[in-house]
C-alpha cells in the first residue's frame, strides 16, 4: 500500500488550506439556502395543513372534495418527483413561460415546496391524531376556530411532529448540494471547481468533512428530540 500517494491525492494538507476559505464561502451559501428552506418550508406546510384539515372537517360535499383536490395533487406530485427534477425544472423551464428566477432563490424556491409537501403530511397526521373534542371545548369556551387551532390543536401537534420534522429537515439539508447543478456557487460547487483547478480531490474530502461538522448537531438534536419525548 502506498500511504504517501493516498494522502497526497485525498488528505493534502497544504490544499486543504489554500482551498478552505473558498469552500467556507460555499459553506454559507449552503447554510443560508437551507435556513431559508427550512423556514419558509415548515410554515407554508403548516398553513397547507390547516387548511387541508379544515376542508376535511367542514364535510364530505362535492364542492370540499374540489377545494381539496389541488392540494393532494400539489402534495403528492412533489413528494413523488425527484428533487433535481424539481430544480431543474424551475430554473430552466420557468424562462419559458416567461418567468426567470436567479439561482440562488430558484434553489430556495425548490426545496420551500419540496419541503412544504413533506412537511404538510407530517403536520396533517398529527393535528388529526388531536382529540377532536379538544377544538369543540376551546370553541365552547369563546374561542374561534383558528385561535382553537393556534392555541390549542397545533401546539400538541408540532410536539408530536418534531421528530419526523427533524429527519426532514436534515435530508432537505443535504439536498442543498443539488444546487450546484444550476450554478449555485454552494459547499459542493466550490468543492468541484477546486478539485478541477488543482487536479487534486481532496477539497471534495475538506467539503465532506465541513458537511459532516454542519449535520452532525442536526443528528444529535434529532436523537435528542426523540429521547426526550420517550421519557
Amino acid at each position: 500500500m502506498n500511504f504517501r500517494d493516498l494522502f497526497y491525492y485525498f488528505f493534502n494538507f497544504k490544499f486543504f488550506i489554500i482551498t478552505l476559505p473558498e469552500l467556507l464561502g460555499g459553506l454559507l451559501v449552503t447554510v443560508e439556502i437551507a435556513a431559508l428552506s427550512l423556514s419558509l418550508g415548515f410554515v407554508l406546510g403548516l398553513v397547507l395543513a390547516v387548511i387541508r384539515v379544515t376542508i376535511r372537517q367542514a364535510g364530505k360535499s362535492p364542492l370540499l372534495r374540489i377545494l381539496n383536490l389541488p392540494l393532494v395533487v400539489y402534495v403528492d406530485v412533489l413528494r413523488a418527483i425527484p428533487p433535481l427534477v424539481t430544480l431543474v425544472v424551475v430554473y430552466y423551464a420557468l424562462p419559458f413561460i416567461n418567468i426567470t428566477i436567479p439561482r440562488f432563490w430558484a434553489a430556495v424556491l425548490t426545496f420551500v415546496v419540496i419541503l412544504s409537501a413533506f412537511a404538510e403530511e407530517i403536520f396533517r397526521a398529527t393535528i388529526e391524531a388531536i382529540d377532536r373534542g379538544q377544538i369543540e371545548a376551546a370553541r365552547s369556551l369563546g374561542l374561534s376556530y383558528l385561535k382553537s387551532m393556534a392555541y390549542v390543536v397545533i401546539p400538541q401537534a408540532l410536539k408530536i411532529a418534531l421528530p419526523p420534522l427533524t429527519s426532514r429537515m436534515i435530508a432537505v439539508t443535504k439536498d442543498v448540494s443539488l444546487a450546484s447543478v444550476i450554478g449555485v456557487a454552494d459547499l459542493l460547487k466550490k468543492a468541484r471547481a477546486a478539485q478541477s483547478l488543482y487536479a487534486n480531490p481532496t477539497p471534495l474530502f475538506s467539503a465532506a468533512l465541513l458537511f459532516t461538522l454542519l449535520f452532525l448537531p442536526l443528528v444529535r438534536l434529532s436523537m435528542y428530540v426523540e429521547k426526550k419525548l420517550a421519557e
